[in-house]
């Protein structure tokens, strides 16, 4: 099962670029495994408008035109729901074993995401309640991806 980040912003270079390629890389050599990856990634360019709406609206369509082809799209949203790390793994597992052939998880702008995109998401989830940049966002998903595969795999990366 293929998966997709499709964000808003784009990482800066930096210490979160090596962070996130980090985890990326595991992702790509411990997915082909399970079934799971490759990993892509697609950026938007943030939205310019005169008032959140607008932008929001503005990139709401991008991001659902860039995962049209996706069996299922996942919105982040701190509003969203939480979920464990096993339960995530459990998540991108039925997903994979239902016969999903690409599963995309979007990240929305500062101003968060337009409604469309909620509407045509499965589900909004949720990383923190915490607000999070959208480069640290991307890392921490990128991570959890990993640790579903680590948990699905049975490799001991992750501990209960």
């Amino acid at each position: 099962m293929k998966i997709s980040i499709v964000a808003v912003g784009r990482l800066k270079k930096g210490p979160e670029v090596g962070l996130f390629a980090r985890y990326r890389q595991r992702v790509e050599r411990s997915g082909k495994a399970v079934g799971i990856g490759p990993l892509s990634v697609i950026e938007i360019a943030e939205a310019q408008g005169e008032t959140s709406v607008v932008r929001c609206d503005s990139e709401a369509q991008k991001i659902l035109d860039l995962s049209r082809k996706a069996d299922l799209r996942i919105a982040l949203d701190e509003n969203g729901k939480s979920l464990t790390s096993r339960a995530f793994g459990q998540l991108i597992a039925d997903a994979r074993d239902d016969g999903c052939q690409t599963m995309a998880f979007l990240i929305g702008g500062a101003d968060g995401h337009g409604s469309s995109v909620k509407e045509n998401s499965i589900m909004e989830l949720s990383l923190s309640k915490l607000t999070l940049p959208h480069g640290l966002a991307r890392i921490f998903l990128t991570e959890q991806i990993y640790r579903a595969i680590t948990i699905a795999s049975g490799h001991p990366y992750h501990r209960d």
